[in-house]
């Protein structure tokens, strides 16, 4: 997209002068412009703890002044996959850091609790192992949540990236796989948050009045320029500039609230 094109050019372009001559203005001008990639890895880190927002945030904004002063435009990579890890590895150290395991939302370490005294009630009554059908049905759950408190109470305890796991991902001390090797790569990861920012970006669009939505499409997507839009719609290029301006405010004001599941298919 137009604006994704913008924005690496102009970070490629503050980054080779910060590698000339680094100042905090650059420098806090990098942050600005990429603290996107911050909000997404934060965001979604966020519904896998406890911790706050706006601490994940923070502790992600280091990451990616590290990633700032480390990264060497001349080697020819992507800043945004440069720095992916840097951010995410300083959350990940934060939690680590506030104890020995990822806490659970606390919703869901009292389900998981009242889980485990309804299995053993279930038992005793139906005299064998009770399924998760009726384990959730007990709790008044659908069996997606119930599914997921579950699957987020085995994954607490971290594991060793050394530690080895065979094809059908059981843990088993023979295998040849390590956890380690089987991590996504920053590729990956990096293509998944760009697709999830594109839904994210579709579904504010859709959320602003129509002739705004089509200047900033003709604007950004199509890249004609305001005079063809002004022309193409009707209306002078100030108003064009009025109306991309508000519909910009309001695309940042929705982008920064939390985006309903259902978006990222």
């Amino acid at each position: 997209m137009a604006y994704q094109t913008s924005l690496q050019s102009q970070t490629m372009e503050l980054l080779v002068a910060y590698q000339n001559q680094p100042s905090i203005r650059l420098r806090n001008r990098l942050v600005r412009l990429n603290m996107g990639l911050v909000r997404t890895i934060a965001h979604r880190l966020a519904r896998q703890c406890a911790e706050p927002y706006e601490d994940l945030e923070q502790c992600g904004s280091l990451g990616l002044i590290t990633a700032i002063e480390r990264f060497d435009p001349t080697q020819g990579y992507a800043f945004s996959s440069f720095a992916v890890p840097y951010i995410r590895g300083d959350i990940l150290h934060f939690l680590r850091d506030r104890g020995n395991t990822v806490r659970l939302p606390r919703r869901w370490q009292a389900l998981h609790r009242h889980g485990q005294k309804v299995r053993q009630a279930l038992t005793m009554e139906l005299g064998r192992q009770p399924r998760d059908q009726e384990l959730a049905n007990a709790l008044d759950l659908s069996m997606n949540e119930w599914r997921s408190v579950q699957l987020a109470a085995c994954n607490r305890v971290p594991l060793s990236l050394n530690a080895r796991i065979s094809p059908n991902q059981q843990l088993q001390s023979d295998s040849a796989l390590t956890l380690g090797d089987a991590l996504v790569d920053a590729r990956d990861q990096m293509q998944q948050i760009n697709e999830e920012d594109s839904a994210e970006l579709q579904y504010a669009l859709a959320q602003i009045e129509e002739t705004t939505r089509e200047v900033i499409q003709l604007v950004f997507f199509n890249q004609l320029s305001r005079k063809e839009v002004a022309e193409h719609i009707g209306v002078s290029p100030v108003t064009v500039t009025r109306r991309i301006n508000r519909g910009l405010e309001e695309l940042k004001d929705l982008l920064q609230q939390p985006m309903p599941a259902e978006i990222y298919g």
